[in-house]
């Protein structure tokens, strides 16, 4: 199609002015990379054509040399646009020196230039006749509609992502994380996009956990917060640490027996924020919410049951994950033992006490209710001792900064703590151990590669 066929086919006869320049036709005199936009716009939009070798008035005034451009041209776009648009662009030579890009629309949106990647600066869209950046609205839909509604399938925004805290843990775990093995966890796509899985795992992850300790049972006053950030892995460790920080141990006893009880069961702890973290939407960018009161532990997770089950289906160990990549992969690493036993776990472990454990549902929210077992074990005379939840507890200034550094971070080092408190290696060194003699921390690794952590019990299926 040539030119002058090309205006005609859409009504405008021959060229004249810029007014010929419309939302499926751009001029331009002689190309250079900067018009990448022009080719990513239409691809985003519903295609069309763009003429090199044509001023804005319509004048074919040509290029210099065919040849040159037109692999300057192909390579450019080869190397500047992702993802691969190549098949989707056809070239022909006109008169006067005129090369024709007639530019289909795009199967695997959105386009964008690779080195500002997926954001409103490196994605275009035709508005009239001019290539404009995409809003985030309408980069979400782009990718909604190639990728599908599933959330873990669908690209991420963000491409810039790091892999630090995962690779600890697959480590830890003796589980091989390679990039090649991402298409498989469900971490990018074939292309090599990461996708909204390998978002999650990433140190860029944009959701959260938040914890609030409150001193009523109404929960007006709080006593404590905290906000976990950072990949999914690292809020799970850092999660688990702090509410057993928050976990009392009563000794009690029965018989000639002396029997110590934490408020909540470890294991119950445990398989509650793992089924928070697993079966949470997100989709949505609100938080998990976790509040402790004094008769009860409860966890909020956005998303209501997958469509289609009850929650009598739940309890008797029917399972449906919502992000079934995210459950495979906490299945690999041992945190998930197989799919739909948490839940019955838990009510195994509250089975002897008085008061079970409550599950309630809204078409948004999952919330878990796990009791203070203590609460209804017997009478106050009975307790031999109560230890006060380390939360609670008078600790020292410099202690008590170690364990919010650790509380933050999910773990510390020899050489943070010295930063941290501005103190030498051997009084850093005095400091931890005291801490590790009495059982507030635990060793990982040695030499340069020893951490300190809060001791609690292990996060491993059992």
């Amino acid at each position: 199609m040539n030119i002058r066929s090309a205006m005609e086919a859409y009504g405008y006869g021959r060229l004249k002015s810029v007014k010929y320049k419309t939302e499926r036709i751009e001029f331009k005199s002689q190309w250079s990379e900067a018009f990448c936009k022009e080719v990513i716009a239409f691809a985003n939009s519903d295609g069309g054509y763009l003429y090199i070798g044509v001023d804005d008035t319509g004048t074919q005034v040509g290029v210099a040399d065919v040849d040159e451009t037109y692999n300057l041209i192909t390579n450019v776009i080869r190397d500047s646009i992702l993802p691969d648009i190549t098949m989707f662009i056809k070239y022909t030579l006109q008169e006067n020196h005129v090369i024709c890009l007639e530019i289909s629309e795009g199967a695997n949106k959105p386009y964008y230039l690779h080195r500002k990647g997926l954001k409103p600066s490196g994605v275009y869209v035709r508005q009239g006749s001019s290539s404009v950046p995409a809003s985030p609205e309408q980069i979400r839909q782009m990718i909604r509609n190639a990728d599908g509604d599933a959330y873990e399938d669908m690209r991420s925004l963000v491409q810039d992502l790091t892999f630090k805290q995962a690779k600890e843990t697959f480590a830890q775990k003796s589980v091989a994380f390679q990039k090649e093995q991402f298409p498989r966890l469900g971490m990018c796509d074939l292309s090599g996009l990461f996708t909204n899985v390998g978002l999650l795992l990433s140190d860029q992850c944009e959701h959260s956990i938040m914890v609030a300790v409150y001193a009523d049972e109404a929960k007006t006053l709080f006593k404590d917060t905290r906000e976990f950030k950072g990949s999914v892995l690292k809020q799970l460790e850092s999660t688990y640490s702090y509410l057993m920080l928050c976990n009392q141990n009563q000794a009690k006893i029965t018989g000639l027996d002396r029997v110590d009880r934490f408020d909540y069961p470890a294991e119950a702890i445990r398989e509650a924020l793992l089924n928070a973290i697993v079966h949470r939407d997100y989709a949505y960018s609100g938080s998990i919410i976790i509040n402790i009161i004094g008769s009860q532990m409860e966890f909020i997770s956005i998303g209501g049951l997958v469509s289609g089950l009850t929650i009598a289906d739940i309890g008797t160990g029917i399972s449906q994950p919502r992000n079934r990549h995210l459950a495979d992969i906490f299945h690999r690493l041992g945190f998930v033992e197989s799919y739909g036993t948490g839940v019955r776990k838990i009510h195994e472990l509250y089975k002897d006490f008085k008061e079970p454990v409550r599950i309630e549902v809204t078409p948004n929210t999952f919330k878990m209710i796990l009791p203070n077992q203590n609460k209804t074990m017997g009478k106050e005379s009975d307790v031999v001792s109560a230890k006060e939840p380390l939360v609670n507890r008078e600790l020292s200034p410099q202690t008590r900064q170690i364990f919010d550094q650790i509380i933050r971070n999910g773990f510390t080092t020899d050489e943070e703590v010295q930063k941290l408190l501005g103190i030498k290696k051997t009084r850093a060194y005095i400091l931890v151990k005291q801490m590790i003699d009495a059982g507030l921390l635990e060793v990982r690794g040695r030499g340069i590669g020893k951490k300190y952590l809060i001791k609690a019990p292990s996060l491993d299926v059992k």
